[in-house]
């Protein structure tokens, strides 16, 4: 075997930055010089690395090249001395909402919402033929993908022509426009994969996206810029921001700046131009020409008594100048199009003609208003050119708000049963994607038949839809996004059953126990013996010593039964710690301050006081060897266990709630509350997408001064996979198994919301209230969870809850084989031959085709928040005959070698060899294994 290491900079995170991005020019000012190096970069992402002939990364040359035969030639000239109005035609097209996503497709139940996607398509590539001036751009590649399939070899080849030409354009480039609050940074970078992997291998270079384009998720993550930024990605555009925010940003200018999106990697690996669109992802006002709109044409005959023309262009240069006061430069952009037009793209492009015309008409005039087609990228490279000063955004965009009392903090904990279903389908993947590897060619085609990863991969792509595991969609909605990613794991698992045969030895049928949540799994109940088998998707091999076989302490208030204190014993701490839960009674929109009630989108209590379920409580418990259990009864329809276990630092709580009572006519928002001792002075910490954790402080926002009007909803935060509180000698971390929303509304508190059943529709387009109707169709979800709460000094913190919240994301996937197992059966396998560094995670092992395998390694710590852990480390990737990964236990067993004297090319300056791979903190870096069997 021959092996070739090449690292992938762009692929998918992993691009290190060290030639990109702004250069700062004060403390909250930067230069953006563009980043042509870094999408020439970036175009190679899936080709490997360009290099000097010294082996090293180099740039000469590189912009002067990249400018010259991309940009100038795609992008449509400008007018210097003029006001550019870059128009840009677009639709934006959700892979489920109100209607799946085979209903938008396809145009189905046009009773709901009238979309079709695949004639959006059809019409916007007829009418783009008619003129070499006209643009489009497309996001969602996985409609994309759809209609792609179904075309032939000549609508293929002018779609080519389009995308090479620049007159079509993708943008953003992922299976679909990723939600940013309750998504895991792990399934953002494979829905990512996916669409991008599609866009090079169909159309190479040409159909790489230069622009990220996340126009209508509800608040945005500093991670995802990060990944972003870290992809290759010269610039984000989104179009939601909160009123407050916004009014502040549009005085003083600041609607474009320089989001610097990672306090551990160093400038620029993680800086994004990023720029906040006019009007949302809508046209101005008076200037939507698709068949949904109902606003006027340009009626253009001047003998017709009805002739607006004069009226249409001098609107029109009133909304233009409007818009230049609030923006920086001589160039402004402008989204024509929103949901799902260009159905009938002819009306809004024989529209665009006639106004781009009759403008520009006017600077024979002095008219000083220039407007031509355009794309964000065009656009993007305009304001390179301009060369000036941006200011500078170092936290998040949460939360949002639309008015003083519409915050959009309700989704970050809708549809709890959903998000946790995500959640465990990204750990399944993740397991099939390594046994794919593991196993070798005899997992795909085995034993139980044939399997593969595409279904559920697919299926996970499209979960992390704005409007999917956000909890933001109609009930038939959810329902089929459930129903898509349990079929998406019926290929899989035969891959893992074949997978495992190839491993172990045993050919005996697996079953895989659907219902283990509740307790039921018919193989274990009916058999006398039964051998379990736990296939855990390993990030890393370690080993931890206890002096105490119970580390942590809880103890129980001898009247209430509640928790009333937590201690670690190793550290010698002990907090107060009561815990309790609530619900808020949510508002049905009928008081003075507003009409807003709450809804999927929208959390708002009618009270800042939350109502207690109950004072006292019943108990039982259990005490054996390896365990402690308290089994709490809070009510009907709310209980708890606490378990401790042997050798175990973290306390576990696994909550049940629902079904939620709402005969009272109150809709509810239950909450779980922790009250301790801890000192807080008003701050509290939350995780961004797994990975960076962020400060918070209520009731504050670090870029305006907050008028705060909702002292709940408003101080609510998304919490991915962790949140904690802290002083200087205690620090309590909750560890989640879902993305949920949280806070710290008094000092010392931390609060999760875990469950919500509503009454009322909050009027953001969905048209039903969230009350999901659970197992019998009628009674009300019942949701069930784990938090892991964790004692430490805050300097230890981090050593425990980065390596408990993966565990936590990659769970091991349990199967069941009936009878005892045979002597000669492989009873143990690791798909590591030896430990990685604790501060290092394998996020992906994975097939990318016959010959190569797809390996992302990440530095797991942030910059200083670990004394042992927050600092660059090496991992040795030689494959030889002591390797760090090998493949599978079978007659087809492929052994990881090198030709002997061959040696691939050091793929950083930082790389001490060519084997050995530096990460700093919080570093994604990403590699093909090529492996060309002679």
């Amino acid at each position: 075997l021959t092996i070739t290491l090449s690292e992938q900079w762009a692929a998918m995170t992993g691009a290190r930055g060290a030639v990109r991005g702004p250069v700062a020019s004060s403390a909250r000012s930067v230069v953006f010089p563009g980043s042509a190096v870094s999408r020439l970069r970036a175009a190679l992402w899936l080709q490997g690395t360009w290099k000097s002939p010294a082996g090293q990364r180099t740039t000469a040359g590189i912009n002067r090249v990249f400018v010259t035969l991309v940009v100038l030639q795609s992008c449509p000239g400008t007018q210097p001395s003029m006001l550019n109005v870059h128009l840009v035609p677009h639709t934006h097209d959700d892979v489920g909402w109100l209607k799946t996503v085979d209903q938008y497709y396809y145009g189905d139940r046009n009773d709901i919402q009238h979309a079709g996607v695949q004639y959006i398509l059809d019409s916007v590539v007829e009418q783009l033929q008619k003129d070499p001036a006209r643009r489009f751009i497309y996001v969602e590649t996985g409609f994309f993908y759809r209609w792609w399939r179904q075309q032939d070899q000549a609508m293929r080849h002018i779609v080519t022509q389009l995308v090479d030409e620049g007159r079509l354009e993708f943008i953003n480039g992922g299976w679909c426009m990723s939600d940013e609050a309750a998504t895991h940074y792990t399934a953002v970078i494979d829905q990512m994969t996916l669409g991008l992997r599609f866009l090079n291998e169909t159309f190479g270079e040409c159909g790489r996206p230069r622009v990220a384009w996340h126009i209508d998720p509800f608040g945005h993550a500093r991670e995802h810029a990060s990944i972003f930024a870290q992809m290759g990605y010269d610039g984000l555009f989104f179009g939601r921001l909160d009123y407050q925010d916004k009014a502040r940003r549009m005085k003083t200018k600041e609607m474009e700046m320089l989001w610097r999106a990672s306090d551990s990697l160093t400038p620029p690996m993680a800086d994004l131009f990023t720029g906040v669109l006019p009007n949302g992802y809508n046209p101005p006002d008076g200037f939507c020409w698709d068949q949904l709109c109902n606003d006027a044409p340009i009626r253009d005959d001047p003998q017709l008594e009805d002739f607006n023309v004069d009226d249409i262009v001098k609107r029109f240069l009133n909304v233009a100048h409007a818009q230049s006061e609030v923006y920086k430069t001589t160039h402004i952009i402008m989204t024509m199009g929103s949901d799902f037009q260009y159905e009938n793209a002819n009306l809004w492009y024989k529209n665009l003609d006639k106004l781009i015309h009759y403008v520009n008409a006017k600077q024979s005039n002095g008219s000083k208003v220039n407007l031509l087609y355009s794309t964000p990228s065009c656009y993007l490279q305009e304001l390179h050119n301009a060369n000036t000063t941006w200011p500078l955004k170092t936290d998040d965009f949460f939360p949002y708000a639309d008015d003083a009392h519409d915050f959009w903090t309700g989704y970050f904990t809708s549809r709890p049963a959903l998000k946790r279903y995500e959640r465990l389908s990204n750990s399944r993947l993740q397991t099939c994607n390594q046994l794919e590897v593991l196993g070798g060619r005899r997992s795909r085609k085995g034993l139980f038949g044939e399997g593969g990863s595409d279904s559920m991969r697919e299926a996970m792509a499209v979960a992390q839809h704005h409007d999917a595991v956000s909890g933001t969609e109609k009930q038939h909605v959810a329902f089929d996004y459930a129903k898509r990613l349990a079929a998406g794991w019926g290929p899989c698992q035969v891959l893992v059953s074949n997978s495992l045969a190839a491993l172990s030895g045993s050919d005996a049928p697996r079953v895989y126990c659907e219902n283990l949540n509740i307790s039921v799994c018919p193989l274990t109940e009916s058999s006398p013996k039964v051998e379990q088998q736990a296939s855990a998707p390993f990030s890393r091999t370690s080993t931890a010593e206890n002096t105490h076989l119970f580390p942590s302490l809880m103890t129980f208030d001898p009247d209430t039964y509640l928790l009333s204190s937590l201690s670690n014993l190793e550290t010698k701490q002990t907090i107060k710690l009561s815990q309790n839960f609530y619900w808020y009674n949510a508002s049905a929109g009928n008081n003075a301050e507003s009409r807003q009630p709450s809804g999927a989108y929208i959390f708002r209590p009618n009270s800042s006081t939350p109502f207690i379920i109950s004072k006292m409580i019943k108990v039982d418990s259990v005490k054996n060897a390896v365990l402690q259990e308290v089994r709490q009864w809070f009510g009907p329809w709310v209980t708890q266990v606490v378990r401790l276990y042997k050798d175990s630092r973290q306390l576990e709580l696994e909550w049940t709630v629902g079904p939620v009572p709402v005969g009272d006519g109150l809709g509810k928002e239950v909450i779980t509350r922790f009250d301790t001792n801890i000192r807080t002075s008003g701050l509290f910490y939350t995780d961004s997408n797994g990975r960076e954790v962020l400060e918070r402080r209520r009731d504050y926002r670090p870029t305006w001064d907050l008028k705060q009007t909702e002292p709940i909803a408003g101080n609510y935060y998304p919490i991915n996979s962790r949140a904690y509180i802290k002083d200087k000698d205690n620090q309590l971390t909750v560890v989640t198994d879902r993305s949920q929303g949280g806070s710290s509304i008094a000092d010392g508190s931390l609060e999760i919301m875990l469950h919500r059943r509503l009454l009322y529709d909050d009027v953001r387009g969905v048209g039903e209230p969230l009350s999901e109707p659970g197992e019998d169709g009628q009674g009300g979800l019942v949701a069930r969870g784990t938090l892991l709460l964790a004692l430490t000094p805050p300097e230890k913190a981090a050593d425990l809850h980065r390596p408990l919240a993966q565990s936590v994301v990659l769970q091991p996937l349990l199967s069941f084989q009936q009878g005892a197992p045979h002597y000669s059966f492989q009873m143990a396998f690791s798909g590591l031959h030896a430990a990685l560094p604790p501060a290092v995670h394998l996020l992906t092992l994975s097939q990318w085709d016959r010959e190569s395998v797809l390996i992302r390694l990440e530095h797991q710590y942030q910059a200083k928040e670990s004394k042992s852990f927050s600092e660059p480390v090496t991992v040795n990737l030689q494959v030889s005959t002591k390797v760090l990964f090998f493949f599978s236990f079978s007659p087809d067993r492929m052994c990881v070698c090198t030709n002997e004297g061959e040696q691939p090319q050091r793929q950083s300056p930082s790389d001490p060899s060519p084997w050995d791979v530096t990460l700093n903190p919080m570093e994604i870096r990403t590699f093909l294994l090529r492996v060309m069997q002679h």
